[in-house]
């Protein structure tokens, strides 16, 4: 693993490093992309770097400096020996007094480099009970703030499962916890629109420009009864679905297959250099 924190690449990637003053570790005043790198290039660089200026400026974190960002991501990327991992940027708002309120202290910007295993063609997921609000302050934001994840992801693991998913509180099918959902109903692939709730994942906008899929919101019943079904984010490319809650599907189905063709096929085009 390596680590550059604000223009330093750290002798120690595990050393302290961010003040415990800083607002991203008091409240949780961050935003962050998560990139695959295959062979020691980023992907789809450009577009995690669009949607971080968007969630920076949804936070109202000022001052992001996305050339800054890159010589991060160019600083642990040299010379590192990576055939698969990813990058965590995270940015947040600086050093600030001990509460919900900012300080004038410059945005905290990181960029890590690790490993990463390669996900498994098919995963078991569950559904929670807990809501996510579409019509919250944090609604389509990558914000650190993941602490309701933390807990949904819990939950799925003590039940055998790697994703948990939400409904929103329309009671529509919103998203996983780290996750974009897809399904198929009579032949259709579908997944849904970002008034949702759901976050506009990098691999969700890829599926829908390389493969296709009708946006739309529904019941999550109606994606819990599909015929197949898949998850798609940086860590999962497109995964498919066995088993949701106590339910088997076949895994993976034709579609999902075909997905996944076109999404190999064309990932190499957004390999950055």
């Amino acid at each position: 693993m390596r680590a550059w924190i604000d223009g330093q690449l750290l002798s120690d990637p595990t050393a302290p490093a961010v003040p415990v003053t800083d607002h991203g570790l008091t409240v949780g005043d961050a935003v962050f992309e998560a990139v695959k790198v295959v062979d020691g290039r980023p992907f789809a660089l450009q577009r995690h770097l669009d949607r971080l200026e968007r969630s920076a400026a949804g936070l109202g974190l000022e001052g992001l400096d996305v050339g800054q960002v890159r010589r991060g991501v160019a600083a642990v990327l040299d010379g590192e020996s990576l055939p698969l991992g990813r990058l965590r940027i995270t940015v947040t708002g600086g050093n600030a007094p001990l509460g919900s309120g900012r300080g004038d202290s410059p945005l905290t910007v990181i960029v890590v480099a690790a490993p990463m295993d390669r996900a498994a063609s098919t995963t078991a997921v569950i559904t929670v009970a807990w809501p996510r609000n579409e019509r919250g302050a944090l609604a389509g934001i990558k914000s650190t703030s993941y602490g309701e994840n933390v807990v949904a992801l819990a939950r799925a693991r003590q039940q055998g499962a790697t994703e948990a998913i939400f409904a929103n509180l329309r009671g529509d099918l919103c998203e996983g916890t780290g996750s974009n959902v897809f399904y198929v109903v009579d032949g259709e692939l579908r997944t849904p629109t970002l008034a949702s709730g759901c976050l506009a994942g990098v691999t969700r906008d890829l599926v829908l420009e390389w493969f296709g899929a009708r946006e739309v919101d529904e019941p999550l019943e109606v994606a819990a009864q599909a015929d197949e079904i898949f998850l798609a984010s940086t860590t999962r490319d497109v995964q498919g679905v066995h088993r949701w809650d106590d339910r088997d599907l076949p895994a993976p189905g034709p579609i999902t297959q075909a997905a996944l063709r076109a999404w190999r096929e064309r990932e190499v085009e957004l390999l950055g250099p």
